[in-house]
């Protein structure tokens, strides 16, 4: 356990993660390089919006496609191994673009598909560098390890676009490529020099498919999930009209070569390090919510701005202000995201988080460029942030929290009896706990009682039911299904310390001294 004058110091006292804090920043920065590449080369192979558009696409699409396949992998399987494989491919299809971008063999698809490429990486490797920042650090340095990692990625963004806008015009676009592929081998060398520790259990790891389920159960049934995924879905889906058109913007309505097109990168991403640095002390005096509100109208903003003032030296300014935007929603998306995710689960619910931002990026820019091919780049940006302005609305419904809830294992239920031989591979499992209450106070148990049934679905039941004696009031059963006695034990674990307070509310109704009694249910074989 680490001692309080480790935690005091921040993130970066514990080494691991200070390594790859800084193996990331060089990988993302030969990532933006890449991208500058890929935008501009796309801008010379084809003047189509709707290709240059897709090229964002293409980027985000395997995220929305793949993530919640890596995220259950990354639950039951070693991560750090996963991770080498995905990192290993990147640099495989970087290199291979590169030497076909050299030969001059690379056409609009032929980019297309190796995007699509770089983009399956990062959907592979995206929900383990998520999920692994809580084993490398305290739970109190937790939001400022998020902090930290999109102040990582924002350095990468001030710096990256930059260089690959300077390299492009000095050495070309295989240059750039080249480098990326270069890049990804500092992380590589720091997850191969990792010595994990894996966890322990004493019940055999998930199926791939039942892991899955359990990811998307998990994000069915829980509230706070819910308000990450509606709030990311508003604000990407609109958001990501300016990254589609930029290049085009610069190219065609600026009039930038390409290093001009990484200086207004790279003015977004001095921005997003000036905003991570300010955040700190924001976030003590303002909510997450509130934080998220203002990011979404300044970047509405940015984007109308874009559309309607065509100067070069306007659009540095407004990218800079864009890169403050950015960090606050990224930011306050991903402390909730990692707020809402139990350890159990943790890489299953924040890869469906990424689903959700990857999957409304790749929506938006196909939809964006198509509506820019129809009518205008012009057109495109005034409706997508007038969209953005109309989103804000759903901060009233779904507001981002500003406490975490106690996520951590209880492990406050008492093992059940089990008489019977060979019990694991058997279900379902009908389970059923009987209360004695106040027949006057029985609405309001129920009503408590049907709130705490997400729970129960959220943590693996198919089926959750409450019923009362017609013949006995106040003897009120609840009762709910478990695919197998297995998954009834996974349930076991999985019990969080917000859940033992719900459960202690709930115990308040009953009337006798000992606890409610449990029964479990086995269909006959």
């Amino acid at each position: 356990m680490s001692t309080s004058a480790e935690t005091s110091k921040g993130p970066l006292a514990y080494p691991v993660f200070r390594a790859l804090w800084i193996a990331t920043i060089v990988s993302n920065i030969g990532t933006w390089m890449n991208d500058v590449g890929s935008g501009w080369l796309m801008t010379s192979l084809s003047p189509s919006p709707l290709m240059v558009a897709l090229v964002q696409a293409a980027t985000t699409l395997p995220m929305f496609l793949l993530s919640l396949p890596a995220g259950a992998m990354a639950d039951i399987v070693d991560r750090r191994r996963m991770l080498l494989v995905a990192q290993l491919l990147a640099v495989v299809v970087a290199g291979t673009l590169s030497l076909l971008t050299f030969f001059e063999l690379t056409t609009p698809w032929v980019l297309l598909v190796a995007t699509f490429g770089l983009g399956v990486s990062a959907a592979l490797s995206a929900p383990i560098f998520q999920a692994i920042v809580p084993e490398l650090i305290d739970k109190q340095a937790l939001p400022d390890a998020i902090a930290l990692n999109s102040l990582g990625i924002n350095i990468s963004r001030a710096i990256g676009p930059a260089l690959g806008g300077i390299i492009v015009a000095v050495a070309g676009i295989p240059a750039v490529f080249a480098l990326n592929a270069v890049s990804v081998l500092a992380v590589i060398f720091v997850v191969w020099r990792w010595d994990r520790k894996p966890a322990e259990s004493t019940l055999p790891p998930e199926h791939f498919w039942g892991a899955m389920k359990a990811g998307l159960r998990y994000a069915r049934h829980s509230p706070a999930m819910h308000v990450v995924l509606i709030r990311a879905a508003g604000f990407f889906v609109f958001g990501s009209a300016m990254w589609a058109m930029l290049p085009l913007i610069a190219r065609n309505t600026l009039g930038l070569h390409a290093a001009g097109y990484g200086a207004l990168l790279g003015a977004m991403g001095i921005g997003a390090v000036v905003g991570a640095i300010l955040l700190k002390r924001v976030r003590a005096k303002v909510s997450s919510n509130l934080i998220s509100i203002v990011a979404t109208a300044l970047f509405a903003g940015v984007t109308l701005t874009l559309a309607l003032v065509p100067n070069p030296w306007v659009g540095g300014a407004v990218m800079f202000v864009a890169g403050l935007a950015w960090i606050g929603m990224m930011t306050s998306l991903n402390v909730a995201a990692q707020m809402a995710s139990a350890g159990w689960v943790k890489a299953r619910a924040l890869a469906i988080y990424l689903l959700v931002f990857q999957g409304s990026m790749a929506l938006g820019s196909m939809i964006w460029g198509t509506l820019a091919s129809r009518t205008s780049i012009e057109v495109a940006l005034v409706s997508a942030a007038v969209g953005q302005l109309v989103a804000l609305g759903l901060a009233a419904f779904w507001r981002l929290p500003k406490q975490p809830a106690d996520l951590a294992p209880s492990n406050h239920w008492a093992e059940p009896v089990v008489a019977l031989p060979d019990v694991d591979d058997r279900g379902p499992v009908l389970i059923e706990i009987e209360y004695r209450v106040d027949p006057d106070r029985e609405a309001e148990f129920v009503a408590l009682l049907r709130k705490f049934s997400l729970t129960r679905l959220r943590d693996g039941a198919l089926r959750w039911d409450v019923w009362e004696d017609v013949a006995e009031p106040g003897r009120v059963v609840e009762a709910f299904i478990v695919e197998s006695w297995l998954e009834h034990q996974r349930q076991h674990q999985r019990t969080t310390g917000t859940d033992k307070l719900r459960q202690a509310e709930l115990h308040e109704f009953h009337l006798d001294e000992q606890p409610p009694v449990v029964r479990h249910l086995l269909r006959p074989r």
